[in-house]
């Protein structure tokens, strides 16, 4: 790729993905019963990427100033990849991404193949973030219970189908239910108003009730009938992963 074009494609992205921000009405995030979450906003950003025509956001947590965690599904190559955030005058930014690294136990096809995977990806950007976002603490045990209650907070649709309900930072409450796994964890709504991840909730935090702190990363959605959310939503267990995620950070800051 000349740079000439490497150009051309960056604007293309930007002018494509501001006009989707624009488009959506920042009031909403979570299918089922959910609120906005401001004390949230400096530890939860979004991921944009595009490959080919198809184009497609997610939401991620920040683990350093330049750093943040998302769904691996979630990403393109970098140069097709940005973190989204609002600045101080509330207009949208899209910063651009310097590397990218999956969980090497990521399968794309897993939901064909019927394997786990563990679908998660760490982003970093080209330069840091704002000072008013924070590092979110990661899980450091991975016991689960059935019924154990978390939150999940991200910024995609409120109503299934509907772009223009995404957009806002918000919060709703999950439990886990069975099966257990050591990987992996499911939760849906005990109150049965269908609270869960829904499009743009990918790579969204699941998080300890009474503090930041991260115990899964959304990857995957259910939804009762033909719909496709709000009946289960599925994440990756952060502290199995702790060690690999400590690794990249580690090489990642050798390398500033």
């Amino acid at each position: 790729m000349t740079p000439k074009t490497g150009i051309e494609t960056a604007r293309r992205f930007s002018a494509a993905f501001i006009l989707f921000i624009a488009a959506a009405a920042p009031a909403s995030a979570i299918v089922g019963a959910s609120e906005p979450a401001p004390e949230l906003s400096p530890y939860v950003v979004m991921v944009l990427s595009r490959s080919g025509k198809a184009s497609g956001f997610c939401s991620a947590s920040v683990l350093a100033q330049d750093v943040v965690l998302t769904a691996a599904h979630c990403v393109a190559e970098p140069p097709n990849t940005r973190v989204h955030f609002r600045d101080a005058q509330g207009q949208p930014v899209l910063a651009d991404v310097a590397a990218i690294i999956r969980h090497p136990a990521f399968r794309a096809d897993a939901v064909q193949t019927r394997q786990v995977s563990i679908d998660m990806a760490l982003i970093r950007l080209a330069g840091p973030l704002p000072a008013r976002f924070k590092p979110i603490g990661l899980a450091e045990t991975g016991a689960i219970e059935a019924g154990q209650d978390f939150r999940i907070a991200g910024f995609g649709v409120t109503q299934e189908g509907s772009g223009a309900s995404s957009g806002s930072l918000r919060v709703g409450h999950i439990s886990a239910r069975l099966p257990l796994s050591s990987v992996l964890l499911w939760a849906n709504d005990p109150q049965g108003r269908e609270t869960g991840a829904c499009t743009g909730d990918s790579g969204a935090p699941i998080l300890a009730l009474d503090q930041p702190i991260v115990v899964a990363v959304a990857d995957w959605a259910e939804g009762a009938g033909k719909r496709k959310c709000g009946a289960l939503t599925q994440a990756a267990l952060i502290a199995p992963q702790r060690a690999w995620i400590e690794s990249v950070l580690a090489g990642w800051a050798q390398a500033r």
